[in-house]
């Protein structure tokens, strides 16, 4: 009402007429439409934290943390402790450690016995270090290769590592651990992922 009693007569002494309404298809055309202006997102204009930019240190310690060997020996390391929590955990419940064939009536000492388990511990660590690092290592040159990172890679990688332990024993074995570390490997990534 105010924009029309503000309007100035127009020339035979009757107010102007008020602008036509904003019609709802306009303004929705503006909002969602094809003339809608695309907004640059920007964390500090919402309130974001702002992040100032790395220092030549933060961007070598990255690239030094994704590259393979870094990577291969990180998986080795891990590997090697959980190995060996393993070995002295079935180590620990199974009723034949420190057992003496010679003399099956004899108890074991708690040295042979902690010995054993010491001994085992040692094995399984040494055996899921070596698997850890294969493991990593062709999974990060797999992913090299192909440029993306998917569960493929976990795959091809899983079915390298399975075969190349498994070809030991023959190429039947290889081919059994081919598809089962692969299986096991899509499994875990679809788990994590």
């Amino acid at each position: 009402r105010d924009i029309m009693a503000a309007s100035p007569p127009s020339a035979g002494g009757e107010p102007a007429p008020p602008p036509p309404p904003l019609q709802y298809s306009v303004l929705l055309q503006h909002l969602v439409g094809d003339k809608r202006q695309p907004r640059v997102w920007d964390p500090t204009a919402l309130g974001g934290i702002p992040c100032p930019p790395k220092s030549e240190e933060q961007k070598m310690v990255e690239r030094v943390m994704e590259s393979c060997p870094f990577k291969a020996a990180l998986a080795c390391v891990g590997g090697f402790v959980l190995g060996g929590a393993f070995g002295i955990f079935t180590a620990g419940i199974d009723t034949n450690v420190g057992f003496d064939p010679k003399d099956p009536y004899r108890t074991p000492t708690a040295k042979e016995v902690l010995k054993d388990m010491g001994q085992r511990g040692i094995s399984y660590a040494k055996n899921f270090a070596i698997v850890g690092a294969m493991f990593s290592c062709t999974e990060c040159v797999v992913e090299s290769y192909r440029g993306k990172s998917d569960w493929k890679n976990s795959v091809i990688s899983g079915c390298i590592t399975g075969g190349a332990i498994g070809f030991r024993a023959g190429l039947k074995a290889g081919v059994i651990g081919c598809g089962g570390f692969a299986a096991f490997s899509a499994a875990v990534d679809y788990y994590l992922r």
